[in-house]
């Protein structure tokens, strides 16, 4: 199936991923993790195609983004994740910004932080033993010279993840913790960043699965159950990211 689509994945990517390369690291995510080729092939298929349309690497080192199998409402589907270097990754490629970054804060770490009418924000990484991390921060500067920041404590990032993360407690939160700690606070400063209804319908996709297939992705439907008792997706045994 994933062969047969090589023409639609070739009309949906941008120029810096070839529909080959694209074709191998979806088969490479597949034989990395046996899991996903339990998931229902629409389900697979629709997060394939949003990682393509979004220019995203699924599964790969880079950490752009993952496709990772979940249990909705006891049948096996494939849930698209974008990564925190993804979500860089488009906000520089929507031409309004010119950095952008995110950062771990350790205890050893001399960091401070000021709000109000002159917000400032100061940190020098200790330079051995930073010990366990304590705060997350991002930061980015647009081309006509306006910036913002935004900091969360690990008390923060974890209050807000069990809220409003249906993955939670599963994948790349159990594996990467500090990947997607980066994340939150990433889409967090992003909401007071100029940044074009494109750039937003983007990361609209994050935590989505889409079983139906369309040149336009982003309008597809979210197929999510959440359990009505937890409120929460249940990720299949060996989910996560690969």
């Amino acid at each position: 199936m994933i062969k047969s689509m090589e023409g639609e994945i070739a009309k949906a990517l941008p120029s810096v991923i070839t529909p080959e390369r694209f074709t191998r690291i979806t088969l490479s995510a597949l034989s990395t993790n046996p899991k996903l080729s339990e998931c229902s092939a629409n389900s697979f298929l629709g997060a394939m195609m949003t990682a393509a349309q979004l220019g995203v690497e699924p599964n790969t080192p880079l950490g752009q983004a993952y496709l990772i199998p979940y249990r909705n409402h006891g049948r096996l589907e494939c849930q698209f994740q974008l990564g925190y270097k993804g979500l860089i990754d488009l906000a520089y490629r929507s031409g309004e910004v010119k950095m952008i970054q995110a950062h771990t804060v350790y205890e050893n770490d001399d960091f401070t932080y000021e709000l109000g009418l002159e917000p400032k924000l100061h940190h020098i990484p200790a330079k051995s033993d930073r010990g366990a991390p304590i705060f997350f921060y991002a930061v980015f500067h647009t081309k006509d010279d306006g910036y913002g920041f935004e900091v969360m404590s690990i008390e923060d990032v974890q209050t807000h993840a069990q809220k409003y993360s249906k993955s939670y407690g599963n994948g790349p939160w159990q594996t990467n913790f500090e990947e997607m700690a980066k994340k939150t606070v990433l889409k967090r400063v992003l909401k007071y960043a100029p940044l074009k209804s494109d750039f937003v319908r983007a990361i609209s996709t994050d935590e989505t699965i889409k079983d139906t297939i369309s040149d336009d992705m982003f309008a597809e439907p979210d197929v999510t159950i959440v359990d009505s008792e937890t409120g929460e997706v249940v990720a299949a045994s060996e989910g996560g990211e690969t």
